[in-house]
């Protein structure tokens, strides 16, 4: 059912049919597609790697004019490790290159990553580190790196923590303890919320081990589009169908209705 609009007031995009008062906070996006692009074009599959950072500048530009303030990208899984060796080294070119784009200050955009980053090599743990330090006083929006992730990884660390807590003082965790909230805080991304919207490119429609805890109630988005073509346009059509859905959490469409 689609949603019938806010009873607030409506800001419209000159361009779209958004509403810019409704911009989601945060949008997760598994980027999908570069290999097949790459492949389509007689390329090896790096050259659409190299494709895709170019739309990742583009993409990170347009959500911050839209007032996004998370955008988390899923760069490279822990599943990843798998893929050939001169893959993986390209990927890794790439992550330091990408780093040295002052995308970042000229959009007053702050720098974070999430994953396993000590499987990562060393140049590329300080290229991370050192960025993060350069942008920490950003602003106008978070981009959230996930480097050497998966959900499974994250969820199993924090399981981890938690044992570790519950050792170091016998008898003083009780099971009441262990909240939502508790857990939540031992994840990789207890500094931000979680994704309103998620998007995925590619053509594929699962989430393939991406904040499988954080997108709990997100709103999915799948296209066909591979990520080296996902335009602005593309970006605002998203936005548009996360504005025509009714997000309840539980509730009924009319309690929702009645909270407007």
């Amino acid at each position: 059912m689609r949603w019938r609009k806010q009873k607030q007031s409506f800001v419209q995009d000159k361009a779209t049919n958004m509403d810019m008062t409704r911009i989601p906070q945060h949008i997760a996006i598994i980027m999908d597609g570069n290999g097949r692009w790459a492949t389509e074009r007689g390329k090896d599959r790096s050259y659409g790697h190299q494709a895709g950072v170019d739309t990742v500048r583009r993409i990170t530009s347009e959500c911050t004019r839209l007032g996004v303030k998370y955008l988390t990208l899923y760069t490279f899984s822990t599943e990843n490790w798998n893929r050939p060796a001169n893959e993986i080294s390209a990927l890794m070119g790439l992550v330091l290159t990408s780093l040295e784009d002052e995308i970042f200050m000229k959009n007053n955009v702050r720098f974070r990553v999430i994953g396993d980053v000590g499987r990562l090599p060393a140049d590329v743990q300080q290229k991370l580190h050192e960025t993060e330090e350069h942008t920490a006083a950003n602003t106008a929006m978070t981009m959230v790196v996930a480097l050497s992730y998966s959900a499974r990884w994250e969820i199993t660390n924090a399981v981890r923590q938690i044992v570790a807590e519950a050792n170091e003082k016998p008898g003083q965790l009780k099971p009441e303890d262990i909240t939502e909230e508790y857990i939540a805080q031992r994840l990789q991304t207890p500094f931000m919320p979680d994704p309103d919207l998620l998007i995925r490119t590619g053509g594929e429609c699962r989430v393939s081990n991406y904040l499988l805890w954080q997108i709990a109630y997100s709103e999915l988005y799948f296209c066909d589009t591979y990520w080296p073509d996902f335009s602005e346009d593309d970006l605002k059509k998203a936005i548009e169908s996360y504005q025509g859905r009714q997000r309840r959490f539980g509730k009924t469409e009319a309690q929702v209705e009645n909270e407007q």
